[in-house]
């Protein structure tokens, strides 16, 4: 299965917009962002667990990275509420599930082979600073390491954006909206653009906060290892 699968290309989708699909085990749905394979498969998505739902025990080859975007996630290892960012790397394993129902997004496949750094970070009471440079802009930092950046961004109502993305960008919007190329993004729209881009967008009336990568579609590996 390829959806949106040319990383030279921008790529957006309206996820709220969408059908949820149901995913091989019953309570869990997906809305599919950008995805190369079939059930191991490099893939960024939206997931909803209803509540009680749960996945069975598995082990993460290529890595798990995932914000919660409503209720408590829940594994082995803790609950997550709204606002956890979380980095299950290559060869981590867990049992994830929700018994209150929760949203999450989710991207697979997408590690450095050898990452073996657990990230669980409740990402809601982070310091947000302003950003040198780019007026109306706050951010705050969740990960970075040699290959990319992830942060949450705050833009103020009206700002207006430009960005340079030599490895490429990614936005989700988690609350208000913006408009890029004449296109409106509101809460679960999603935006790739490649390498080499530069983001230029208006936040909405009431501003925008979004998770946001960068650094990461510079060398971009589709071909995963059999499952």
């Amino acid at each position: 299965m390829n959806i949106n699968a040319d990383f030279a290309m921008r790529a957006a989708v309206h996820a709220a917009r969408l059908d949820w699909t149901p995913s091989p085990l019953p309570g869990v749905d997906r809305r599919m962002l950008d995805r190369v394979g079939e059930e191991v498969a490099r893939a960024t998505s939206i997931v909803r667990y209803a509540p009680g739902s749960h996945f069975s025990p598995h082990t993460h080859g290529g890595g798990e990275e995932f914000l919660v975007l409503d209720g408590v996630f829940q594994d082995e290892h803790g609950d997550f509420p709204v606002g956890t960012y979380v980095r299950n790397p290559p060869t981590s394993r867990h049992t994830p599930g929700s018994t209150a129902g929760c949203t999450i997004f989710v991207k697979l496949w997408q590690f450095d082979p050898q990452d073996r750094t657990p990230v669980r970070l409740d990402a809601t009471p982070n310091a947000y600073a302003p950003v040198p440079g780019r007026p109306g802009v706050e951010a705050a930092k969740l990960f970075e390491d040699t290959r990319e950046q992830v942060r949450l961004e705050r833009w103020a109502p009206g700002a207006e954006i430009e960005l340079a993305a030599p490895g490429g960008i990614e936005l989700l919007v988690i609350d208000g909206a913006f408009t890029e190329n004449g296109e409106a993004f509101e809460p679960q729209s999603w935006l790739r653009l490649p390498a080499g881009a530069t983001l230029r967008a208006v936040a909405g009336p009431v501003g925008c906060r979004l998770w946001l990568k960068v650094g990461h579609l510079l060398n971009v590996q589709t071909v995963l290892p059999a499952a």
